[in-house]
């Protein structure tokens, strides 16, 4: 055990009338939602990175963290893990994420940096053992390092492709012994700053062959989690080939993978992308290769992924509408991709940010079974498209009607349809009645 967080207690649920800042006011993990309890639907997990790795630094100014365990290798790395299992219990947080990186420090060669890696996960599997918290899911860092600067599977050197498929194995085989249920592959490399020095085709290619493997492996030894994707259409690269939910489904059919492979949606990278976070859950559903989901948001001054705590209850609960009625999680979860402040240095604002994190999504939740059980929305939309249900509609859906049928009929019947309002308004102020 540690100090780090000496003088916190674990965070409870006290309810709305709390003024307590380090308490949980709406998220109660026992209350039923839609017939299930509120912390398995949510299946909160803690990101290792951005609250145990990173320094605090931006673009113009360095490191504004001190932390215990900073530049102090191994030792180092087994402090973290201790601090952060300490986290975790503190917010009663089922679930943590992390790369190779985050929770290793790096060696002179791949033997090295894999035995470490492994010393740490002998850790982990001790403290998931003494506390209960689980591995929502493990990946590898293929974008820190310089080897890296010009992609990883997408990488014009070949050694630099096989450099990481070996870390992709090793970072597979560790998730696989702790019980993960998911392995995410994070392009943040794979893509181009320029297409001067870019044989798209190539690259595509060599991505779809690393991808292909992942999933040869994942069979082959067992595993019987989800292998995710996570879109994300620019920086640090100018394009990334996993632009989006559709460009990354795009993909995997084209390649033969979209009955293997689901989508780790952030809020941020939807951003970026030019849509909104449940257009992306929507899609994922729609392509049946929805699996999980990174929760944040971005300050939209900025042009950036600012990874910040979710607040903005209505955003969320849009988006757990489609989650549940996609069906909800299976594997997947609410990861928290999101990082303190660098001006927020202190321990407890660990706390802070998950705690108003939790929250946030707890009333998303609410709100978004709300929206279900009312039923009025659902109503609305059934009644939109209920024309395709009839014999004529149907029979031009399922292809048994061609172009010069539907002409014939248009003509022969006089059909002359008249425009029907959308009532986007009204859909508005009925969403707004329930956040």
């Amino acid at each position: 055990m540690s100090d780090f967080f000496k003088g916190l207690s674990k965070v409870e649920y006290e309810g709305p009338d709390s003024d307590n800042p380090l308490a949980f006011h709406h998220y109660n993990p026992d209350e039923i939602v839609m017939g299930k309890r509120m912390e398995e639907h949510l299946r909160f997990a803690v990101a290792y990175w951005h609250s145990f790795a990173w320094e605090g630094g931006d673009p113009f100014g360095g490191r504004t963290f001190e932390r215990p365990w900073f530049d102090d290798g191994m030792d180092g790395a087994r402090l973290k893990a201790d601090v952060a299992f300490e986290l975790f219990s503190l917010l009663g947080a089922p679930y943590f994420c992390f790369h190779d990186a985050d929770v290793r420090p790096e060696s002179e060669s791949f033997a090295k940096s894999k035995k470490r890696l492994e010393a740490l996960a002998d850790i982990f599997e001790q403290k998931i053992a003494e506390t209960g918290v689980k591995l929502l899911w493990g990946t590898a860092n293929l974008f820190s390092n310089r080897r890296f600067m010009g992609g990883a599977a997408t990488n014009p050197d070949p050694d630099v492709f096989a450099y990481a498929g070996a870390t992709i194995k090793a970072n597979m085989d560790v998730t696989h012994r702790l019980g993960g249920e998911n392995y995410v592959l994070w392009g943040g490399r794979e893509g181009y700053e320029t297409l001067l020095n870019t044989n798209l085709g190539q690259e595509m290619d060599q991505m779809a062959r690393m991808l292909s493997m992942v999933v040869d492996y994942k069979h082959k030894i067992g595993f019987s989690g989800a292998i995710l994707i996570e879109p994300k259409p620019q920086e640090p690269t100018k394009h990334q080939y996993d632009y989006d939910v559709s460009t990354v489904y795009g993909f995997l059919k084209k390649y033969g993978l979209e009955n293997e492979v689901k989508v780790n949606i952030e809020v941020g990278h939807a951003i970026l992308a030019g849509h909104t976070f449940e257009h992306e859950v929507a899609m994922a559903a729609a392509h049946g290769i929805f699996g999980s989901i990174d929760m944040n948001r971005n300050d939209m001054q900025s042009g950036w992924d600012t990874d910040q705590f979710p607040n903005n209850v209505p955003e969320v609960a849009l988006a757990y509408y489609h989650i549940l009625k996609a069906g909800g999680f299976t594997t997947g979860g609410t990861n928290f991709d999101a990082k303190l402040r660098r001006q927020s240095i202190d321990p407890e604002d660990l706390l802070h940010g998950h705690i108003g994190g939790m929250d946030t999504c707890a009333r998303g939740l609410k709100a978004a079974a709300a929206i279900i059980e009312d039923g009025t929305y659902d109503a609305f939309l059934a009644d939109r498209y209920a024309g395709w249900g009839g014999a004529e509609a149907q029979a031009m859906l399922k292809g048994e009607r061609t172009l010069a049928d539907i002409a014939g009929r248009v003509e022969a019947e006089g059909i002359n349809p008249q425009p029907k309002s959308g009532r986007q308004e009204y859909l508005e102020n009925l969403i707004n009645r329930f956040v």
